[in-house]
């Protein structure tokens, strides 16, 4: 089951490659990585056991602030967010908010941003995974 609003792609790769080379292509299309959880390092800190799982946090004023200018409640979804994570078959998956699914929930829905800032996090996932775009 894919949450609603969420574009999931299965990697190639496993989930650290698959998380580098997601910041790698992050930071080839000029965006930057402003954080990179690591949610199983968190739980085994405190003695829970959790598959990789690891949330990156990264985007570009540029283009977020144009969505943030038309509702302020979109800075709750942004900067954008890309999770990483090994499901219990041992597969890697990359999941994102689809941009015009942030932009119809913050009711400027078909705003001039988002279908760039889709087809960049598109292009992306793609790289990262090795997934088609």
């Amino acid at each position: 089951m894919t949450p609603d609003g969420m574009v999931v792609l299965e990697s190639a790769h496993g989930p650290a490659e698959t998380a580098d080379r997601l910041v790698a292509a992050i930071g080839e299309r000029g965006m930057t990585v402003m954080a990179r959880i690591d949610h199983a390092a968190a739980a085994a800190k405190v003695g829970l056991d959790l598959r990789p799982t690891e949330v990156l946090m990264f985007g570009n004023p540029r283009s977020g602030t144009p969505l943030m200018q038309a509702a302020q409640s979109a800075g709750i979804d942004l900067p954008l967010k890309a999770l990483v994570w090994q499901d219990a078959d041992d597969r890697t998956w990359v999941g994102y908010n689809d941009p015009p699914w942030i932009a119809a929930r913050h009711g400027v829905a078909g705003h001039a941003t988002t279908d760039a800032m889709a087809a960049a996090l598109a292009a992306i996932a793609s790289a990262a995974t090795g997934a088609p775009a």
